[in-house]
């Protein structure tokens, strides 16, 4: 398969060259360098590639103006803030070549910051092709308006905000090279691997931390890749094809659906995952989201040995609620909380209220993404194909501590799920 395309556009003699020279120059608008469809195409394309990437959502402060950075993310050793990256030349971008950019976004070494915290995932950039780099670069350079607003210094405290020791991480925990087609696979199928661990980043959420807090897998050859991961009190669940907690369940249509909509017939998407699709994958083609589906849909599936529920046990928990038996710990605060809208069979209603019943969200080992949605609540992604965001309200306001953990351990045991029991400490944990 053929991930990148010809170069002619900044190669192709001294005539573009002299374009691209004033382009950069900032000096002169698109008409007067007699910019070419080509260029003017990958430009184009370079949007649609930062869209992929989702570079906005972490390089735009809430309430601040798009690419300008300033958004802070929380580490165990104290905040850092996204930088500048609109073309300004004093305090974002501007007068990068594309080697500079390249560096960064690639390899997280940073002409005006030096070495890069992995919050920047440059460890799954670096396999993103040199052709879509330079697009990338293009519009950056000259599809985004410059906005002057300096970069924020981390709130990381003196010696641990010293930079240098990065470059020992990155030794040790960056894989260099870009992506390299699997041969036995389609082209659909290897184009969905390219964008799900190059530009799209999965596993940076979706893939569990590591002592270095690294991701455990960058690809598909690790066992560890997209089985989940936590990050500020939600989880990200699990994207490998195992039928009890990923994606095994799931057609490739489905999962298309999901990452252009923000919900299917039985679940919606959740927590930071909304930004994702409202900003990003509602974007994408929909070639590119069969692409991702139908990659999603073989990995860890050697490692799949779930068999459903037989039908006794998922209908034991509707049976009891019907014919009142509240006995069971959280029950009644199910019934007084939840069944109105996830119902008595914990089926939901289709393309509005999750399905609750063999919903592989619930079920991980890590409790947190449901704590927290019964504490805070979330909403579903607005998109251009379903413009009506539902919200769920959050409950913890009336509810305590326990009676949350009974909650929600009552949800990941009932209708056949079969889940760790959760405790007020976990709740007290993500309630503060």
């Amino acid at each position: 398969m053929k991930l990148s395309v010809k170069r002619s556009a900044l190669a192709s003699g001294a005539l573009t060259a002299l374009c691209m020279a004033m382009l950069f120059s900032g000096s002169v608008t698109a008409a007067e360098t007699g910019l070419s469809p080509e260029l003017a195409n990958r430009i184009k394309h370079g949007e649609y590639l930062s869209r992929v990437g989702d570079c906005a959502a972490c390089h735009t402060n809430q309430g601040g103006k798009t690419f300008a950075g300033g958004l802070p993310m929380s580490t165990p050793i104290g905040a850092i803030y996204s930088s500048n990256i609109t073309p300004d030349p004093k305090t974002g971008i501007g007068n990068y070549s594309f080697d500079d950019f390249n560096k960064a976004v690639r390899f997280g070494v940073s002409k005006k910051l030096g070495r890069l915290y992995p919050a920047m995932p440059y460890t799954s950039f670096v396999k993103v092709s040199e052709s879509d780099m330079q697009d990338l670069y293009l519009y950056f350079m000259y599809g985004v308006k410059p906005i002057a607003e300096p970069d924020k210094e981390s709130d990381i405290p003196w010696p641990l905000s010293i930079r240098w020791p990065l470059a020992v991480w990155d030794g040790i925990f960056r894989h260099d090279g870009i992506y390299q087609a699997d041969a036995s696979q389609s082209d659909e199928w290897n184009r969905g691997a390219y964008l799900v661990q190059g530009l799209g980043h999965c596993g940076a959420c979706h893939s569990p931390r590591g002592i270095g807090f690294q991701e455990k897998g960058l690809d598909s050859s690790d066992e560890a890749y997209l089985t989940g991961g936590t990050l500020e009190g939600w989880h990200a669940p699990a994207l490998t094809a195992d039928k009890r907690l990923g994606l095994g369940s799931w057609s490739q249509k489905e999962i298309a659906q999901f990452l252009k909509t923000g919900h299917t017939e039985k679940t919606a998407a959740f927590g930071s995952m909304v930004d994702v699709i409202q900003d990003s994958t509602q974007y994408m083609s929909d070639s590119d989201l069969m692409a991702i589906a139908a990659y999603l849909g073989t990995v860890g599936a050697e490692a799949n040995k779930y068999s459903k529920p037989a039908e006794s046990d998922q209908g034991a928990t509707r049976k009891a609620l019907y014919y009142g038996d509240m006995s069971q710990p959280g029950a009644q605060l199910y019934v007084d909380n939840c069944a109105a809208c996830h119902r008595t069979d914990g089926k939901g209603y289709t393309n509005t209220f999750p399905a609750l019943a063999q919903n592989p969200v619930l079920l991980s080992e890590d409790p947190s993404s449901l704590i927290s949605l019964v504490l805070h609540g979330s909403k579903v992604p607005m998109t251009q194909s379903a413009p009506t965001g539902l919200t769920m309200p959050d409950f913890g306001w009336r509810l305590n501590d326990q009676e949350v953990a009974d909650l929600v351990t009552f949800i990941r045991n009932g209708w056949g799920n079969k889940a760790p029991a959760v405790s007020k400490d976990d709740v007290a944990d993500l309630r503060e």
